[in-house]
């Protein structure tokens, strides 16, 4: 199924079993309260009050891992909680990045088993178990992250101050070809210049000014501008490829030597003693080259109105095929090639200008299939 419909439940899971246990207990409270009027009894706090309800809650859930109510363990999810394996180390990382689709085992499906074009870079396409559960459960591919999700209010208000007519004033008779603008599926609004308006927003989510994990899809034949920035979406990151027709780097990668030597720099700053924080501050790091608009992330959904190509030697292929250079191969390199050498396709000709880089073909695997070695050939005994 397409992973880009997908929302990965994390952080929430405590959060609301926590909030259950809770409206149990004020439950409990207001039944006792109920009944010491109809009763005409003294209300007692402490018999009110039962001391197990939340910590016996929480303990259930966590031992058994039947996440939900005791008496109700039939309609609750399972296996939400498991015993972390700890084998090898990289057993112990391949089981924390594990993900499960809640279909039943039982059915024969084959739909949600198999895998999918948005997959690419999010799932690892070879780490999931034999039998029932194939292709149910999941791991996440290497360099993918999930989004912890952020506050909608900034990028409503600047919106508002970009000349987004809201919904309450637009008038369709008037302008009728302006694009709609979504943000976590809820339609706010319409304007009326949206490639300057999808520009801006761009730069400020490059330098940081908004959320790196806000996801912006302008679709340009269904006229929407649709803003993601809600919790569990599954992203990766790419180089940039500069795309400012000003710059006179435009058509190649961002990245480039002097961030190369930041990170080198890197490695000489002692960080003993320091916390989390205080390392952040002092090194380039991650944060540094996402702030510097060389990354971004990209959900599966944004993937969709964005032009990828595989590796830098690609990009300047594309670069000389669009100036009509041709890499002709005289007779003794011809002769000289090794005949198990990797054919390279040749550019595509009807791409015009592409807008993101791969970092690296590997990362579309998971933590075990990367230990693999040679997982693109076929294995000798086979």
């Amino acid at each position: 199924y397409f992973i880009e419909r997908e929302r990965l439940d994390l952080r929430t899971l405590l959060a609301n079993l926590f909030r259950s246990l809770f409206l149990k207990l004020t439950r409990d409270v207001y039944n006792y309260l109920k009944k010491c009027i109809e009763a005409g009894r003294p209300f007692s706090l402490q018999s009110a009050v039962k001391q197990g309800t939340i910590t016996n809650g929480l303990k259930y859930s966590l031992a058994t891992g039947n996440w939900g109510d005791q008496k109700k363990a039939a309609s609750s999810k399972a296996g939400v909680s498991q015993v972390l394996n700890r084998y090898t180390y990289s057993s112990t990382l391949s089981h924390l990045r594990r993900t499960n689709t809640p279909i039943g085992r039982d059915g024969k499906l084959a739909k949600p088993r198999q895998l999918h074009n948005t997959h690419w870079g999010l799932v690892c396409p070879a780490e999931t178990p034999e039998g029932q559960a194939c292709g149910l459960v999941k791991n996440l591919s290497l360099m993918c992250n999930v989004t912890v999700g952020s506050d909608v209010t900034p990028i409503q208000d600047f919106m508002t101050q970009r000349n987004m007519e809201l919904l309450e004033e637009y008038e369709p008779n008037v302008s009728p070809n302006a694009t709609k603008i979504f943000i976590n599926g809820v339609w706010v609004g319409v304007h009326r210049d949206p490639t300057q308006l999808v520009s801006v927003v761009k730069k400020l989510r490059r330098d940081g000014t908004l959320s790196a994990e806000m996801s912006l899809i302008r679709d340009v034949r269904d006229r929407e501008f649709k803003i993601f920035t809600d919790a569990g979406r599954v992203c990766r990151p790419l180089f940039i490829i500069d795309d400012d027709p000003f710059s006179p780097n435009k058509g190649n990668l961002v990245l480039a030597r002097e961030h190369i030597d930041k990170l080198e720099a890197d490695q000489e700053i002692d960080v003993s003693g320091m916390n989390d924080d205080e390392r952040d501050e002092k090194r380039y790091g991650w944060k540094g080259l996402l702030q510097s608009g060389v990354v971004e992330y990209m959900d599966a959904e944004e993937e969709e109105v964005a032009m990828i190509t595989m590796t830098p030697d690609d990009l300047r292929a594309h670069h000389r095929a669009r100036q009509g250079i041709i890499d002709e191969e005289d007779e003794e390199s011809k002769r000289n090639r090794d005949p198990h050498e990797r054919v390279v396709p040749a550019p595509n000709p009807s791409v015009k200008q592409y807008t993101h880089c791969e970092i690296h073909p590997s990362m579309i695997l998971g933590i075990c299939a990367s230990i693999i070695p040679f997982p693109d050939h076929n294995q000798s005994p086979r």
